[in-house]
């Protein structure tokens, strides 16, 4: 199964710049994918400069590494593969025999967003039927179908650095629910309701962030100010997989718009249909 909701992940994908001593037989070892086997490759011909640097590249989702990776390729004649034949297998192993895992790590307590509001809601595929609304499955959205000036400099995501403890289990999780309910309608402002991180993500690229001395919300930002540049000359795809929500156990609403669901690897965004 597709494990693109891992987005520990899109945040880290303004990283410093890859060089061209990252493009020897180093990159290529630490590659475990056929997307990041193409970063070498892109690498390697001197394409990289818009690239993040491996490690970073390495920690994003397969489908924002395919993101990253698809107007350098272009310009090199190079073919992206699926973010679905990338994915990186469950662990690998390192030069001193310990296994790393590559799963992201869960919260100690349940997600907010998880069964929340949703008692009288039925699943029905694509389509979340509740008593005050029926909310249906978010794609992405053609360029053309954006809303006037979402892609220019007025439209921001705004979060607000985190000033608590990172030890405060309940203060960060307090801060992240707050984060995570501007993500998500910044997302689908662009058109991208299709590539959300799960809330587990969130939390993990979180600590990824701050433990390495970045500001989160500064990240945010930054990222999503590329997603905006990225969207004026890139296409996307409507969905990436065919996969749907198995319960709405592993749904929440973040606002009487929006409904989240996800099984940790994979996000599903549902929007309110008025019509």
């Amino acid at each position: 199964m597709l494990k693109y909701s891992r987005w520990v992940i899109l945040l880290l994908m303004t990283g410093t710049a890859a060089t061209p001593a990252s493009a020897d037989d180093r990159c290529y070892s630490a590659a475990t994918t056929d997307l990041e086997r193409l970063y070498c490759e892109v690498i390697a011909e001197g394409g990289g400069a818009s690239l993040p640097s491996q490690p970073d590249f390495n920690r994003n989702d397969p489908q924002v590494q395919a993101l990253l990776l698809k107007r350098p390729a272009q310009r090199l004649g190079l073919t992206v593969p699926e973010p679905g034949q990338a994915q990186a297998p469950a662990a690998a192993s390192t030069d001193s025999g310990a296994a790393v895992t590559n799963e992201p790590r869960e919260p100690e307590t349940n997600d907010p967003v998880v069964a929340q509001g949703l008692a009288n809601c039925q699943l029905a595929g694509e389509r979340i039927r509740c008593p005050q609304a029926d909310y249906d499955l978010a794609a992405n959205q053609d360029r053309g179908a954006l809303a006037e000036g979402v892609l220019g400099p007025d439209n921001r995501l705004k979060i607000d650095s985190f000033t608590g403890g990172r030890n405060d289990e309940e203060a960060v999780r307090r801060y992240l629910s707050n984060a995570y309910d501007h993500y998500i309608p910044g997302m689908l402002r662009i058109g991208l309701g299709a590539n959300t991180m799960s809330f587990t993500a969130f939390h993990n690229a979180f600590h990824t962030l701050e433990e390495g001395g970045v500001d989160f919300s500064q990240r945010m930002a930054q990222t999503y100010e590329l997603l905006k540049q990225d969207r004026q000359q890139l296409g996307v795809k409507s969905r990436y997989h065919d996969d749907l929500p198995e319960s709405l156990s592993l749904c929440g609403m973040i606002n009487p718009d929006i409904i989240v669901c996800d099984n940790v690897r994979t996000n599903w965004i549902y929007v309110r249909n008025d019509g």
